[in-house]
């Protein structure tokens, strides 16, 4: 199977998982590394993380994410999650929006047309320069939501790891 066609599965998957009704908040504790893959964090429950060290240093996945961010979503999304008249601000957002949420979310779009104010995020789940940094994405905004990550450029950043070499050839298709 593509890993286009899987990645919109395990995406529709989490997203109705997540629809079955939780009440999600994130912080700072919860969102702590509690594992280390290869430079790739995860938390308690397994969802990805971030790591920053002391000196500022950002994990290769939270610096890739924050890349991404601004070539694909800081359009609508506003400068570093912070919103705009186009969208919500994603840095807010995500204190209450889980993983499984997140993906689904970005592979399927919504819409919301409260208001009279109608907002729509377009589906992402074909645009490799988004799914395949779906998780670094996710990181990104998670550091940025719980307070740990200031905005701007993160000074610092991990060398990459070859996992993120690996899997970026292979989604990409290189």
């Amino acid at each position: 199977m593509p890993i286009r066609k899987t990645f919109l599965a395990v995406a529709a998957g989490l997203a109705l998982l997540a629809s079955q009704g939780s009440t999600y908040a994130d912080d700072a504790a919860a969102a702590a590394a509690a594992s280390d893959e290869s430079g790739k964090y995860a938390d308690k429950d397994g969802n990805p993380t971030f790591k920053i060290g002391q000196d500022g240093t950002v994990d290769w996945y939270t610096y890739s994410g924050y890349r991404r961010f601004n070539s694909e979503c800081n359009v609508c999304h506003g400068a570093d999650g912070a919103g705009s008249s186009f969208a919500p601000a994603l840095a807010e957002s995500l204190k209450s929006i889980n993983y499984a949420d997140f993906m689904g979310i970005v592979a399927g779009g919504r819409k919301n047309l409260s208001s009279g104010n109608e907002k729509v995020m377009p589906a992402f789940g074909e645009n490799k320069n988004v799914y395949c940094y779906m998780d670094d994405l996710y990181v990104y905004l998670r550091a940025r939501a719980v307070g740990d990550l200031p905005r701007g450029r993160p000074p610092k950043h991990e060398d990459k790891p070859d996992a993120a070499k690996q899997q970026e050839s292979s989604c990409m298709g290189g």
